[in-house]
């Protein structure tokens, strides 16, 4: 019996002519001419849609190991089979026509094969995202993936392959020996550039690498579309998780991450035409890029055709993909999946393909969360991926996520998060660089936003530091909500004591502060002159934590990117946001050197500095910022006051 779905319309006019055509012979009705001749004029090359019904009777599509069907012999009008899932983990062929060669369809010297889909299924749904990667066959032989399509409101499933000489190239490709993530790699916007559609809607572009975004709210998937847009990324899925990764920590306290776990492949579950996922973030939540398998042998696999991100060496889980169903969409059809057992990593992302290999183990990020909600506690565990242009994009989008699942939180609701990032610095030696963020509540946007944003750019100060040489090994966190705004201004400070002292006298100083709608309260605060001091009028700073920051480390006339270890060292040294600070600022030297600020230098000093000032290592002040007390601010304190003492010879004036 002849399957009609997979034969498609075409076969079944050709096997019509052909049945009309011997009835006619065999009665004497007709001699053997025209008719009849027209019956047997069948292509050189075997039928695809018989070749495709003897395959799926063996059980499946041609193994790689049968051959390629050369770029050069291809031609208009050529039959081929290619294989997808609609519907499972098993292959299913599809009839295609071969309609031509663009030269150069991909860039200078990458051409593409221009083929139309034929078959109830592909007619119906036309091309899918997810579908990229989908090999082609002509006989027995590999011609390329399915990987590109015209615009979205298509009426014909046109597509574009990419020939499998071009995606052989990857898999030839050396094995890198640098860690994940330390090598040259696009910038967000040159990733975005690369990823982005090759022209207008009526132009050939890379199909939609559909992203199931698992356990995660849709004011989070609507921040990650925000911020992937353009990048071929920012299309999700419905879909789930695996079971590996359902409800299971990335990693504990104390644990090991689940990149640690052994990774197990069942024999002969993936063939070309299977679905893979590449897995962006897992544990807790997931974010998982599906696409089709192209090649497979003993080692590796090649997929999707074109790149994710053409990030270059990458480290990413690959996983098994069961196609729960395969929405029709006239905007943009796309598979409906769930993520399944790891099988190895993905290895590369590349212009013509990504590869993977079988039984690897990915390297990823843990990042460990605990959020307190008053006597409530929760935690949020997962791995994130590696690669400079997403990384921040995962680690945002995910602690996002999780502020956002509570019943506790209102508008007025304000977060503090501590925490720390430890990294493989210079020489090996380890870097543990600190976090220390607040967002209160009732500002322009929402502080859950704010926190997560906060806690990203914190992290890619050191992530994206350009004298980072060593791994960064994971990212511990602890989160407290507060449920009330956190944001106090100082209103007034002056001083209560005599403003005529000596050196050596302590001066009090009182500032109002006020709360967000309550009312203000004030805090004394004792001062003890420093006994160098000289006869003359001396500031003193009353301020918040980012004002004296600033003071202290005064910015470069030329700016230099300093060190990870300066950038750590700065970050140590940044004051709490929840203080109030009084600081002497005294006419004496202060130097800024590889994150650390100098103060009250002698002379000799500061002239052995001037060389490295000259280099741009260091920087030279004529006024120094001494910290000379601190009190509780109540909250997050914003504004500053400058008051003025006099120093006089001999004693002070009650």
């Amino acid at each position: 019996m002849i399957d009609v779905e997979t034969c498609g319309k075409e076969t079944l006019r050709e096997i019509s002519i052909r049945g009309i055509a011997g009835l006619a012979v065999a009665a004497g009705l007709v001699a053997a001419g025209p008719l009849a001749a027209q019956a047997d004029s069948r292509p050189s090359v075997p039928d695809s849609a018989e070749t495709a019904v003897r395959a799926d009777l063996m059980g499946g599509p041609p193994a790689s190991t049968h051959g390629f069907f050369p770029l050069s012999e291809v031609k208009p009008g050529l039959e081929a089979t290619a294989w997808t899932v609609f519907e499972g983990t098993r292959p299913e062929p599809m009839r295609v026509k071969i309609l031509g060669v663009l030269h150069g369809g991909r860039g200078p010297r990458h051409d593409m094969i221009l083929a139309q889909l034929e078959g109830a299924k592909p007619e119906y749904t036309g091309v899918v995202a997810g579908m990229s990667g989908s090999p082609v066959y002509v006989g027995d032989r590999l011609l390329g993936s399915l990987s590109y399509r015209i615009g979205q409101f298509s009426k014909d499933p046109i597509a574009g392959i990419t020939p499998i000489e071009q995606m052989l190239e990857v898999r030839d490709l050396p094995a890198g020996d640098l860690p994940a993530g330390q090598a040259d790699f696009a910038t967000p916007a040159e990733a975005a550039a690369a990823a982005a559609p090759l022209g207008s809607e009526t132009n050939l572009q890379a199909m939609e690498t559909p992203l199931v975004m698992s356990g995660f709210r849709p004011e989070a998937v609507r921040l990650w579309q925000e911020r992937m847009k353009g990048t071929g990324l920012d299309m999700v899925a419905a879909g789930g998780m695996g079971a590996a990764g359902s409800g299971q920590a990335g990693s504990d306290q104390a644990g090991s991450p689940l990149s640690d776990a052994p990774v197990k492949i069942a024999p002969g579950t993936i063939e070309p035409g299977s679905a893979v996922s590449a897995e962006l973030v897992r544990g807790d939540l997931e974010i998982a890029a599906t696409c089709t398998v192209t090649y497979v042998d003993p080692k590796q696999l090649l997929a999707c055709g074109h790149p994710i991100l053409q990030a270059g060496p990458v480290s990413l889980p690959m996983t098994e993909t069961d196609v729960v169903a395969t929405l029709a969409s006239p905007l943009n059809s796309f598979k409906i999946v769930n993520t399944g057992a790891v099988i190895g990593a993905f290895t590369e992302d590349r212009d013509s393909a990504i590869k993977g290999v079988l039984g690897a183990t990915a390297r990823m990020i843990p990042v460990h969360a605990v959020i307190h909600e008053g006597a409530k506690t929760r935690t949020l565990n997962v791995e994130i991926l590696d690669v400079p242009a997403l990384t921040g994009q995962a680690l945002l989008v995910s602690l996002y996520n999780t502020l956002l699942e509570t019943n506790e939180s209102t508008a007025e609701t304000s977060y503090h998060i501590t925490g720390t990032i430890a990294m493989d610095g210079s020489g090996g030696a380890p870097q543990i660089a600190p976090i220390d963020t607040w967002a209160s509540g009732g500002d322009t946007q929402p502080a859950q936003i704010m926190a997560a944003l906060e806690v990203a750019q914190e992290f890619n100060n050191f992530y994206t530091n350009g004298t980072r040489v060593g791994a960064v090994r994971r990212v511990d966190l602890d989160v407290e909500e507060i449920p009330r705004r956190v944001s106090v201004e100082l209103e007034s400070a002056r001083i209560v004591s005599s403003n005529i002292v000596h050196a050596g006298d302590e001066v009090t100083i009182e500032a109002t502060l006020r709360p967000y709608q309550q009312a203000g309260r004030n805090v004394r605060i004792a001062v003890r002159m420093p006994d160098r001091l000289q006869p003359g009028p001396v500031r003193l700073l009353v301020s918040d934590a980012t004002t004296l920051d600033r003071t202290l480390e005064q910015p470069k006339l030329t700016p230099k990117q300093a060190t990870l270890e300066a950038e750590v060292a700065a970050a140590r040294a940044q004051h709490a946001a929840d203080r109030i600070y009084v600081s002497l600022l005294a006419p004496e030297t202060q130097a800024d050197l590889n994150g650390r600020t100098l103060v009250s230098l002698p002379i000799s000093m500061a002239n052995a500095l001037e060389t490295l000032r000259d280099g741009q290592e260091a920087t030279l002040h004529g006024e120094t910022a001494v910290l000379a007390a601190d009190a509780p601010a109540g909250g997050v304190l914003s504004g500053y006051q400058v008051l003025t003492v006099q120093i006089e010879p001999g004693g002070g004036v009650n």
